[in-house]
């Protein structure tokens, strides 16, 4: 079952270019003040709506399952905020970690 989420952003301008320059997602206007980005089928919506108080914050890390994660890396690694490289985890994946612009941290992520 899919997932999407709906998450605060400080400016909806600058999140829909760091997604579009740095990232590489797919990007477009979903409402007022409103974008939706995607890659490879995970979306997130963002919003610069007041619908929920104080500033953006996520105490979790989102995942993105992608089918080349070596490849992405290298095409990314020099534009974005690296977390943590690209590795091979205990739990079964292959990931790297990056921060947005409003400090939520995503992982893209390959099964192996």
């Amino acid at each position: 079952m899919p997932i999407n989420l709906l998450l605060k952003c400080h400016d909806v301008k600058t999140t829909k270019s760091f997604y579009k320059q740095i990232l590489d997602f797919e990007v477009s206007d979903s409402a007022k003040n409103t974008c939706t980005v995607e890659k490879e089928g995970g979306i997130i919506i963002f919003t610069s709506e007041d619908l929920w108080s104080g500033y953006p914050t996520c105490t979790g890390t989102i995942y993105f399952f992608i089918d080349d994660v070596d490849k992405y890396y290298e095409a990314i690694k020099n534009k974005a905020l690296i977390k943590w490289p690209l590795e091979d985890m205990p739990y079964g994946v292959r990931e790297f970690g990056v921060k947005d612009y409003d400090e939520y941290t995503l992982a893209f992520a390959q099964r192996i």
